[in-house]
């Protein structure tokens, strides 16, 4: 029976990563098989059992191999179930093993693929029950493996033969941070050229190797090694149709190839990459692989790329899969990155170059001839494969100012500003201010300098904008500012300004700590400019926290929604006594480390956590200076009720003043654009409009960023 089935001409459906299709089915071709026709599912495809398990094998693009069972049309939940126990299961794989369902599609009738999966078991163990008694057990382990599909009213069942993804080869146990699938990574080295070059005898170099994925693809051809070699585990294992003895003959087979394929070998591989990390997981991923000690690993950066001779003289091809930026935190350092590639593959000037990209505006810093390009899905995330010829003269040109086209006008802006703010910042002792500030609509991008690093927060385009063209203004940005300011793209920092509530505000960006320390006035203070939304210093107030550090001396002073205490460290720094209340521990603790960093030592003065207004309302103390700069908006979990400031300043004003001693002033401010003192129901307090005096000279520009208020009692 098996001897009859092994020679039998059967109907397969290969499944791949999307866009991969056509190689797939020219693979298939090569393999010995029958293409029928692609589809967005993938390949269907006819040949003897002998081709699936070469196919299975040797399928380098390939995600699953498939055996079709059942294709019904099903209108309702007993339609599912009768198409899926009408499969002879029995005659399919054995009691003995355990299976799994992998469900995918939905319906009007099927929400969710959890509840698709259980109809068809409940089919396939009845099955079972009625023809011979008894059921197999299910497990998510089983490699017994039945793939449902429901797509537009019709059931789809197929028995998995390969079992778990192809792409799984088993010699990569750490993936690294974000690593190719090895079957995408096959497919970049396929379009790029690399099987022909490999056979030539031609070299390989990824300069930003990873966790190695395209050197253990490239070498595993160049050596012309099975990929599914070192696989342990096949679906077609419990299959009732699988011939072990023809499987065993396929796979003796590779091993042959194999071992002649390796004493062949004369191609070098070379892989480089800054980080360590990722470089001890390239290393152990091809001490489990037949390619160990056949490829090199360095740990280098892209400058210091660097090749022998007489492998630059034999040619070859330069392939990377750099990042691009699907983490808006990374793009400040990304258009230098791809112009030092170009720059040190240009030690390569004959070789061929093959970038896989999900942001090509960043690769125009590649000036190589382009001679293909591949449209390509890294998951969710569109990508494209550049392939670029030998060096030209237009290559070994020297880069271009990145200032050129609309971006001009961002730039010439900024040149404006910084040329008079850089005058004023040095006569006023200044070292932290705001330099840009939407000033061009277009170039929606508010861009503060500390020290000698700039903070760059994007605005939230409208719906109305294209995100592309979006993305293309922001990417010009970063590329202009280290040329107009002279501050490198390694401390440019990049985030998104969006509106915050509850506890986000407060929350890590990132789980590095990158805290510095600035100089404002008399004080020093931490910032940190990556690993929270705020930077710990808010510069718009600077001239508020200089007047309560000129006015402090010998004072009680209050800092209510104190944020890192700032102002606190001027009052003290004067010799006032603080008193500093904010919800967070995080920006309480900071405000603490902020009192230490100018020798203040904080257990001499009081931090408080908790919500500001139950506290005013429970306070007894008198104060002689308070300063109350209150957010927006506030639903944060530990506060009682919502703070809403245009509604609740009148309560906030009264419980703030019951605790002002006689001759003490409140400093009341605010960010709400559109706010309205409500003179009227606070009218026995003498109130004063600083707004226009608190605002600094590098924020005139935007001159309601905020309001301000000195509010006393009568005498």
């Amino acid at each position: 029976m098996q001897n009859e089935t092994s020679a039998q001409t059967i109907s397969w459906l290969a499944a791949c990563p999307k866009g991969i299709e056509p190689l797939l089915a020219e693979e298939i071709r090569e393999l010995g098989g029958e293409v029928e026709r692609e589809t967005h599912l993938g390949v269907y495809w006819k040949g003897s059992l002998e081709a699936a398990y070469r196919f299975c094998l040797w399928s380098r693009l390939a995600s699953r191999l498939l055996y079709p069972l059942q294709d019904s049309q099903v209108d309702n939940v007993d339609d599912l179930y009768k198409a899926a126990y009408s499969v002879d299961w029995p005659a399919v794989f054995s009691l003995k093993s355990t299976f799994r369902i992998d469900f995918n599609g939905r319906s009007d009738f099927v929400n969710n693929t959890q509840f698709g999966a259980q109809k068809v078991k409940d089919a396939i163990v009845d099955r079972f029950r009625d023809d011979i008694g008894a059921r197999p057990s299910v497990s998510k382990d089983a490699a017994v493996r039945v793939e449902a599909q429901l797509r537009k009213g019709r059931l789809l069942l197929y028995f998995n033969v390969s079992g778990d993804s192809l792409h799984r080869r088993g010699y990569r146990l750490q993936p690294g941070k974000a690593p190719l699938k090895e079957n995408l990574a096959a497919a970049i080295l396929i379009r790029a050229g690399w099987p022909a070059l490999a056979k030539e005898g031609k070299h390989l170099v990824d300069p930003m190797c990873g966790s190695g994925t395209l050197l253990m693809e490239a070498g595993m051809m160049a050596a012309d090694i099975a990929p599914g070699l070192n696989r342990q585990q096949w679906g077609f294992q419990g299959w009732s149709l699988h011939d072990n003895a023809l499987w065993q003959r396929e796979v003796d087979e590779a091993r042959k190839r194999r071992t002649a394929g390796l004493a062949a070998m004369t191609n070098r591989l070379y892989g480089f990459d800054i980080d360590a990390e990722q470089l001890n997981s390239a290393s152990n991923n091809l001490s489990r692989s037949a390619l160990a000690g056949r490829v090199h690993l360095e740990r280098r950066s892209i400058e210091q790329l660097r090749v022998n001779n007489e492998v630059i003289e034999q040619g070859g091809l330069v392939v990377c899969n750099p990042p691009y930026g699907e983490r808006l935190s990374e793009l400040p350092q990304l258009a230098p990155l791809y112009q030092q590639f170009h720059d040190a593959t240009m030690k390569l000037p004959e070789w061929k170059l093959a970038v896989f990209t999900g942001n090509t505006d960043l690769a125009k810093s590649i000036r190589r001839p382009l001679f293909k390009q591949y449209n390509f899905m890294n998951g969710r995330i569109q990508t494209r494969l550049l392939v670029f010829g030998a060096a030209d003269e237009r290559s070994a040109q020297p880069q271009q100012s990145m200032i050129r086209g609309p971006v001009e006008a961002f730039a010439n802006r900024v040149t404006k500003n910084l040329k008079q703010l850089r005058k004023w910042a040095k006569r006023e002792d200044v070292h932290c201010y705001r330099l840009y500030d939407a000033d061009i609509p277009e170039y929606a991008v508010a861009v503060d300098l500390y020290e000698d690093w700039l903070h760059v927060q994007e605005y939230v385009p409208p719906k109305s904008v294209d995100e592309a063209k979006a993305e293309r203004r922001l990417l010009d940005v970063l590329a202009a500012l280290p040329e107009v300011t002279g501050v490198p793209s390694q401390k440019i920092v990049l985030k998104r300004r969006e509106r915050q509530s509850g506890k986000r505000q407060y929350e890590k960006q990132n789980t590095d700590q990158h805290y510095f320390a600035v100089r404002e006035g008399q004080i020093k203070v931490l910032v940190n400019l990556k690993d929270y939304l705020d930077t710990g210093l808010f510069l718009d107030h600077r001239p508020t926290r200089l007047s309560i550090a000129q006015q402090a001396q010998g004072k009680r002073f209050l800092n209510l929604f104190c944020y890192t205490a700032t102002a606190s460290v001027h009052a003290a720094a004067a010799g006032a006594t603080c008193t500093s209340v904010d919800m967070s521990r995080t920006y309480l603790n900071w405000g603490r480390d902020n009192f230490r960093l100018n020798d203040i030592e904080p257990e001499q003065h009081r931090f408080v956590q908790a919500d500001c207004m139950q506290w005013l309302k429970d306070c007894n103390e008198q104060f002689d200076l308070i300063f109350m700069d209150p957010p927006t908006f506030s639903n944060s979990k530990r506060m009682e009720g919502v703070l809403d400031i245009q509604r609740d300043h009148i309560q906030l004003i009264s419980d703030a003043m019951r605790c002002l001693a006689p001759g003490g002033l409140l400093i009341f401010s605010n960010n709400l654009r559109r706010f309205e003192m409500d003179e009227n129901a606070l009218k026995e307090f003498i109130i004063h409009d600083v707004s226009a005096k608190s605002v600094p000279f590098d924020y005139s520009r935007r001159s309601n960023i905020h309001h301000c208020y000195h509010i006393r009692r009568p005498d």
